[in-house]
């Protein structure tokens, strides 16, 4: 299919896990991918990959918890396509400590990542979006969650919220919001997690895929999806129904 063709799509952390299996997804489906993220290497790897399945694709070294280079990267995005069709918002960050051992350094820097990234680049690339699509990770921390992880749960349950609100603001011809709910899922944060290590945290239900994450996150970006807005899609195995 080729779901995205000549769309102009923006993809932060997009050299791992769920985000590079959705821009890799976005490429084959014909898009011009615009592949954000901290790691250069990974980001030519992720470029190398897109390219190697026919699509086209750049990277930008980009620390999406710093503003200049939010601002940075939607510009180059800009000069060099002129638009921005998908925003897909998928870089985040966890800490791993109580709150009440949790400095204000970290607290901001999970908020800057996983909130305020989201928000800068709504603000930066609705205005040049027709007909657009924006989909932001969320995780089913936003409905249940587990000890030592408050940071991220706040910042995935002010992300839900942030998508209903929005979606009231922007008009249906400019773009759509929502966002999706990923429960465990294979990759390299998951497995670092020391909760998850030590068994604080159990895993129930099915560890999903990058892939089958990327499925459904292209879904609600496609014109398939025209008529959802403003909501969560929880992809999660059955994770919250055990619960």
């Amino acid at each position: 299919m080729a779901r995205f063709q000549d769309k102009v799509c923006l993809v932060t952390g997009a050299t791992s896990g769920i985000g590079r299996a959705t821009a890799v997804r976005l490429g084959r489906e014909g898009a011009k991918v615009v592949c954000l993220s901290r790691d250069t290497k990974e980001g030519r790897e992720t470029v190398a990959e897109i390219k190697a399945g026919g699509g086209e694709a750049f990277f930008l070294k980009t620390d999406v918890g710093r503003d200049a280079d939010l601002v940075r990267a939607v510009k180059h995005a800009l000069d060099r396509y002129g638009r921005i069709d998908v925003l897909i918002n998928d870089a985040a960050m966890m800490t791993y400590t109580p709150l009440l051992e949790t400095t204000p350094t970290q607290w901001d820097r999970v908020q800057n990542v996983n909130l305020r990234a989201l928000f800068r680049l709504c603000q930066l690339c609705l205005p040049h979006m027709k007909g657009g699509a924006i989909v932001a990770i969320s995780s089913v921390h936003a409905f249940q969650t587990t000890p030592n992880v408050v940071p991220y749960a706040a910042s995935k349950g002010a992300t839900e919220a942030f998508v209903r609100g929005l979606s009231l603001e922007i008009p249906y011809t400019q773009a759509r919001i929502n966002a999706i709910a990923p429960g465990a899922v294979e990759t390299p944060m998951l497995r670092q997690n020391p909760n998850v290590q030590n068994g604080t945290e159990k895993i129930t239900g099915q560890i999903g895929t990058p892939d089958e994450l990327a499925a459904a996150i292209c879904f609600l970006a496609s014109d398939e999806a025209n008529f959802i807005n403003g909501t969560t899609l929880v992809v999660d195995g059955g994770r919250l129904a055990q619960l």
